[in-house]
């Protein structure tokens, strides 16, 4: 069959949502787009290599508002908060962060999400593409909680690099370099009221800017894009090089359903027996007594630069099917191609040698530790 070679396009209509800050991207030059959480989000300002150095050596702007908040709120958000993860959150004071994994009744993920916990009785959940306010609406109901689960007006955006804290300085004083990471601050900018964290995608330095009114959303994009105007900032869009590096797993790609903590090496977030019971109980003790049967892995990948994967390439090893690859990308720091990929245990050991079948033929994989390069947390001193 003949290839076709063009590019698909991305109809823009009323079905899905925009974010508040979609007419500021366009205008700042988005070229492409995807549908997360049932809403468009830039992918491309220029292309994936420049925009990563921007994000390794300088400071960029990006639009997520497709991370869609769920609040937890009311007097058993706490309770209904520990029922839908197995990491014990009880201990988190107001003003922190918590990554955790929500997890159903086999122990497989539904999704991952940094917590936010705004008050003692008062939560944010900000998971990844998936439909989790249905899923935390439906546990709710059925636990017959007295607590309100709903999206509230509240439209992120993340500001990452190295230089992202002399940008969040300016904007909000030092009280941005004062916060410790995982740290969150309820605050307002020229009357725009945020929630201002020490969180973010890139493995780098960065904050996430959770805006609380959606009409003023262009606003604050213009007001970021002034106060890191000195420092050369830029549009751009998650990096899958850069999280790669890092090994931040994305989910849909390198977590699903079918997986479990241990699968994607992520059993620390497990609180496998707090008091307090939460979905996927018995599956995760039995997981933590018995182990699991996959393992997400590192792999780097033999050959000329590979561009990145839209499916999910099979993994051989002494010649029968073993698992798949979930993303790939050329690091072009590290000047290799490098890679996750979900496999059974017994070839997942460090230094295997593995096939993976790509549209463009074979190529030889090995099996290395992760992460290539660790996350930027600790911001120097001045």
């Amino acid at each position: 069959m003949q290839k076709n070679n063009f590019t698909p396009t991305l109809s823009i209509g009323p079905r899905v949502r925009k974010s508040p800050f979609f007419d500021a991207t366009v205008q700042a030059g988005a070229k492409a787009f995807t549908i997360y959480n049932h809403m468009y989000m830039p992918t491309c300002y220029s292309d994936p290599v420049s925009e990563y150095w921007a994000i390794v050596r300088g400071v960029t702007l990006w639009d997520v508002a497709c991370e869609r908040q769920i609040e937890i709120s009311g007097p058993d958000a706490l309770a209904l908060t520990q029922l839908l993860t197995p990491r014990d959150v009880s201990t988190c004071l107001v003003d922190r962060c918590r990554y955790v994994l929500l997890t159903d009744t086999d122990g497989g993920v539904v999704n991952d999400a940094v917590m936010l916990r705004l008050a003692e009785d008062r939560f944010w959940l900000s998971p990844g593409d998936g439909d989790v306010l249905l899923w935390a609406q439906g546990v709710a109901a059925r636990a017959g909680m007295d607590v309100r689960v709903f999206e509230p007006d509240v439209s992120p955006l993340q500001l990452q690099g190295p230089k992202a804290p002399a940008v969040a300085r300016k904007l909000f004083g030092d009280v941005a370099i004062e916060m410790g990471y995982f740290h969150m601050r309820q605050l307002e900018l020229d009357g725009i009221p945020l929630v201002l964290s020490r969180t973010g995608w890139s493995g780098e330095l960065g904050y996430e800017l959770f805006l609380q009114d959606s009409s003023r959303g262009g606003e604050l994009w213009d007001r970021c894009m002034e106060a890191g105007a000195e420092f050369d900032i830029s549009p751009a869009t998650p990096s899958a090089i850069r999280s790669l590096e890092g090994a931040i797993l994305s989910y849909g790609s390198d977590i699903t359903r079918n997986d479990n903590p241990w699968t994607l090496g992520l059993e620390r977030l497990i609180d496998v027996d707090k008091p307090e019971d939460y979905l996927g109980r018995e599956a995760l003790q039995r997981l933590a007594d018995e182990g699991t049967d996959r393992k997400l892995v590192g792999i780097e990948i033999d050959g000329e630069p590979l561009p990145g994967n839209d499916a999910f390439w099979q993994v051989k090893w002494d010649n029968g099917m073993v698992g798949h690859l979930t993303r790939c990308a050329y690091s072009p720091r590290l000047e290799r191609n490098i890679g996750l990929a979900n496999v059974t245990v017994d070839c997942a050991a460090e230094g295997v040698s593995l096939t993976l079948e790509t549209p463009c033929g074979d190529r030889n994989a090995t099996v290395v530790p992760i992460p290539w390069v660790r996350s930027e947390t600790r911001i120097p001193p001045e």
